[in-house]
């Protein structure tokens, strides 16, 4: 009898141990007190792990596996949960037991395409002498400031067109974020007539069907790159049953992608009703904007300007709005993978079906727009879907933002209408090319998008123009070439960044990059099995990232085998 209630006794005991004491490192009370007092009377709700994972590294400068713990053990989360989310993110430091604390201060030079070309290798080579043990000098990619190449970030603060003594010049200084020239706060942008569509949508002035045909007519497409019409997709957001969410895309993190950050910086406002009208027309609960962590200047400008929409709502029941904080990580400008690091994981794409309409953000139907598409639809509002189409070139319809960076004389964001070429665009938006330089090559889209010789400057840069040519416009990022550059290079620059940024959940993709890279940064190339590799990164990739990654190579071996023979 005995025999068969001790062990049961025994188990029991054995499970409350358990309960009390958790797998994994203990956590240590003073610890544990300093994370409590960081996070101070902020929820602990588990899509908040990214936000606390911020405020413990901006405040020692990096996450020690102690504080991991405590924050795991405040949060209710398992260790391994957590440490998996601060390992996946590039910004985020963890310092193992044993290891050495990271300097008190990190500069980060770019060493995009665009900041290559600029001179950032140099900067990377001489910056470590002259700023000593004390100051972590590292490679960064794109950092969404290309056409202020060479870029760097000294901590929080971006160095624009950085030399060695600049950025000297600002570790010396700490210097701080400024707000930008020209800057349209929120009564600037009240008294020349903003959130007064907003107020005829709550009015009743414009009923929600004439909003919605408004932008199906315009034909406004997404403009963060896949380029699905706006105006269907709140039809079908609004047709899903309630309640529904909204998630806002200012993660640009493609090589060559910056307008985003031009207009944030300018005239946020007009992007924040575009925002609210959306919201309206498609029966929106809350609203989260995920902002990209090299974006410190914009994170407080934008802080600072929805609380002062917060304190002076302009329509009544205005959806709850949240800002979220990327960390580093590109392939969180994949909607679903975006959404993934809005919860609080790691921002990995998910399987479709279903899609985010559907089933998107906490499980609900989610609009997910880019930046941009919003920016545009108060414009396309007041005057009129037929006005936009009209704006068109070549046969194509519409406006579009280019970012143009590289060897032209003038690079930055150029409103121009869809369809222009690049010689057009180069010459009529840029001031032409460079002093010295001749056009060489350009990249239409980004590092995703492919590169075409400058032979082929006639095409119209839209979407559904470049598919032919196996490239594509996604964000509309331009990157120009010169005879001083060759393509190969520009290749070999990109392969890097997409083996850097594959977030490793599928092998296509993982390896891949991995193993392209590696083929191409040979002295001879072998075209045969960069082709086959080619052909399941695209066949077998879960999302566009692998699936896009050997563009700049196909293109290079298809439109520039000279560089190769």
């Amino acid at each position: 009898m005995n025999h068969t209630v001790i062990p049961i006794v025994v188990q029991s005991a054995s499970k409350e141990r358990k309960r009390q004491t958790p797998k994994g490192r203990r956590v240590d009370p003073s610890t544990l007190a300093e994370v409590q007092a960081l996070l101070g009377v902020e929820s602990r709700q588990a899509d908040l792990l990214i936000e606390h994972l911020h405020k413990i590294q901006d405040h020692f400068g990096h996450l020690s596996a102690a504080h991991l713990a405590a924050l795991a053990q405040e949060m209710r989360l398992a260790q391994t949960e957590v440490y998996e989310v601060a390992t996946f993110y590039h910004h985020f430091d963890v310092v193992k037991e044993g290891e050495a604390v990271p300097a008190s201060l990190t500069v980060r030079v770019c060493d995009g395409l665009s900041c290559e070309m600029a001179g950032a290798r140099d900067l990377l080579a001489k910056l470590p002498a002259l700023l000593g043990r004390e100051v972590r000098v590292i490679a960064a990619p794109c950092i969404g400031r290309c056409e202020q190449a060479p870029a760097a970030v000294v901590g929080q603060n971006p160095v624009p067109n950085a030399s060695v003594e600049a950025v000297v010049a600002v570790v010396a200084a700490r210097a701080v974020q400024h707000v930008p020239n020209g800057f349209i706060d929120l009564s600037s942008y009240q008294a020349a007539g903003g959130y007064a569509l907003l107020q005829q949508c709550i009015s009743g002035d414009r009923d929600v069907e004439s909003v919605i045909k408004t932008m199906e007519d315009s034909g406004l497409r997404g403009l963060g790159g896949a380029g699905f019409p706006a105006g269907r997709k709140w039809r079908i957001v609004r047709a899903e049953a309630g309640p529904r969410l909204m998630a806002v895309n200012i993660d640009e993190g493609e090589p060559g992608t910056f307008k985003d950050r031009v207009y944030l910086e300018r005239d946020p406002h007009r992007f924040l009703e575009g925002m609210l009208i959306a919201a309206w027309a498609v029966g929106i609960e809350n609203i989260y904007i995920y902002l990209r962590d090299e974006y410190h200047g914009c994170r407080a400008l934008l802080e600072a300007e929805l609380d002062k929409l917060k304190s002076s709502p302009p329509m009544a029941g205005m959806p709850e709005i949240f800002l979220r904080r990327g960390a580093g990580a590109y392939i969180c400008g994949e909607e679903s993978a975006m959404i993934e690091s809005i919860e609080g994981k790691r921002g990995m794409p998910r399987l479709r079906p279903p899609y985010v309409a559907q089933v998107g953000l906490f499980g609900r139907p989610t609009l997910e727009h880019n930046f941009e598409t919003l920016f545009c639809v108060r414009e396309i509002l007041e005057k009129g879907g037929s006005w936009f189409t009209s704006q068109g070139r070549n046969g194509r319809k519409g406006l579009r933002s280019f970012s143009v960076s590289g060897r032209v004389k003038n690079p930055g964001v150029k409103l121009a209408p869809a369809g222009i070429t690049i010689q057009e665009l180069i010459d009529e938006h840029c001031g032409g090319m460079r002093d010295g330089h001749q056009f060489y090559a350009y990249l239409p889209g980004g590092a995703s998008g492919g590169i075409l010789p400058a032979t082929m400057n006639a095409i119209p840069l839209d979407f559904d123009t470049l598919q032919l040519y196996g490239c594509f416009i996604g964000s509309a990022a331009v990157i120009v070439l010169s005879d001083k550059d060759t393509a190969v290079n520009a290749a070999r620059n990109m392969m890097q960044f997409f083996k850097h940024e594959s977030c490793g959940q599928c092998t296509p993709c993982r390896v891949g990059t991995a193993k392209a890279a590696h083929l191409i940064d040979q002295e001879k190339w072998d075209i045969s099995l960069l082709n086959e590799l080619s052909i399941v990164m695209r066949d077998a990739s879960i999302c566009g990232l692998g699936q896009a990654a050997p563009n700049p190579v196909d293109c290079v071996v298809k439109y520039f085998p000279h560089e190769l023979a």
